[in-house]
Formats: structure tokens, C-alpha cells, sequence
């Protein structure tokens, strides 16, 4: 009787730590390898990273365009780029004009 109670209070012993180990182990890898963890949110930073790129790259894109626009109003009207729309629009040219295509 006191030889079994003595592998029942080692195997007590054993067993807390090493389910303590199993837990941390499976916290541990799902911190770095899971959904939410340390790879998917390295992954994601990179995309937002891509996505500010092309973001700053369009906003430049619109503001030319805003310009351009401005350019355009009557109230502002810039002749130089009446004339390239117009001509752009209606496919154009001058006499006097040679066309070069690449």
C-alpha cells in the first residue's frame, strides 16, 4: 500500500508539469503559426505596406487629374490644354503639323 501511493503522488508530480509544458507548447505555436499570430500579422503588415503604395500612387494620379480639371473651367480656363483636349477628343491636327507614331 505505501509503494502505490508513492507512484500515485510521483505520477501527480509528473503530470502537472508536463501538461503545463503541453499547454504553453500549444499557446506558444498558435501565438506564431496561428490565425492571429506572428506570421499572419507579419503577412497583413506587408499587404497594408503594398496597399499604401498603390493608395499614395492613385492620390497622385487624382490630383493630376484635379488640376487638369481646374485647368478647364471656364472661370479658369487655361488655353494650352483646351487645345491638347481638343485636339486629343475631335483626332486633329494643324497643316503645318507632323504626327510620329511609336
Amino acid at each position: 500500500m505505501f509503494h502505490s501511493l508513492k507512484i500515485g503522488n510521483r505520477a501527480r508530480q509528473i503530470a502537472v508539469p508536463v501538461i503545463g509544458a503541453f499547454v504553453i507548447g500549444y499557446f506558444s505555436y498558435h501565438s506564431l503559426k496561428g490565425d492571429n499570430g506572428l506570421s499572419a500579422y507579419l503577412s497583413l503588415s506587408a499587404e497594408v505596406a503594398k496597399a499604401e503604395i498603390v493608395l499614395a500612387n492613385r492620390l497622385q494620379t487624382r490630383k493630376s487629374i484635379e488640376h487638369r480639371t481646374t485647368l478647364l473651367r471656364p472661370d479658369n480656363l487655361d488655353l494650352d490644354i483646351l487645345d491638347e483636349r481638343s485636339r486629343s477628343v475631335l483626332n486633329v491636327i494643324e497643316a503645318d503639323e507632323r504626327v510620329i507614331l511609336d
